[in-house]
């Protein structure tokens, strides 16, 4: 990993690779999810494209109550789980 995700960034990021597994309804990869890996694009293992990203986004604004309106601010939020979490908890209430 990059860089060391805060206690809460790390255990949401437990908690959202059920969510966004559950949401594409996809087992894990070999070896689990890493907080750090892509999620999209050549190097991700999920194999994830972009009706699995409208999925994951309805997913998190389900679970967790925020919208992801703009595509940049989105595509941004979904590049792996650790980004995902910073994400939502910059936007919780």
């Amino acid at each position: 990993m990059n860089e060391a995700l805060s206690p809460d960034a790390a255990a949401l990021a437990d908690e959202l690779r059920q969510v966004l597994l559950e949401a594409v309804e996809k087992e894990p990869p070999e070896g689990g999810l890493r907080d750090d890996e892509p999620l999209f694009g050549p190097d991700a293992r999920l194999d994830l494209d972009s009706l699995d990203a409208l999925q994951i986004s309805m997913a998190i604004q389900q679970r967790y109550g925020v919208r992801m309106p703009d595509s940049k601010e989105t595509r941004r939020a979904l590049a792996s789980i650790a980004s995902l979490a910073q994400h939502l908890i910059e936007r919780r209430v």
